[in-house]
């Protein structure tokens, strides 16, 4: 069955940095496009960037100039790398696999910035 696992979430300080991961089992992301996402308490799920198939890249205003997709098609792995954190980034980061009408989602990996 198709399945996304995320990894990589944990506690930062401020200003720090932190890579994520989304392994796809199932699906190919040469074929699918791989989004991010993030939802902090008591906020709507936010946006956050894209990889294209192809690997063209598309962020949120809020992070572009912090963070940076990437992808290893030969491993089926997404990445998220993330720069310069502050607290506002707390969020469950989740990843979604997307071709066509086919829609795939993780479970998400809790990221805490914090002092």
């Amino acid at each position: 069955q198709v399945q996304l696992v995320e990894s990589g979430g944990g506690l930062v300080e401020p200003g720090g940095s932190l890579k994520l991961s989304c392994a796809a089992h199932g699906i190919s992301f040469s074929t699918y496009a791989a989004n991010w996402y993030r939802q902090a308490p008591g906020k709507e799920r936010e946006w956050v960037g894209v990889i294209g198939a192809g690997g063209k890249l598309r962020y949120a205003d809020s992070v572009k100039d912090r963070f940076t997709i990437s992808k290893d098609n030969s491993a089926n792995i997404v990445y998220l790398q993330m720069n310069g954190l502050n607290p506002e980034d707390t969020a469950v980061y989740t990843c979604k696999a997307d071709y066509l009408f086919y829609v795939y989602w993780g479970q998400g990996t809790q990221v805490t910035v914090s002092s």
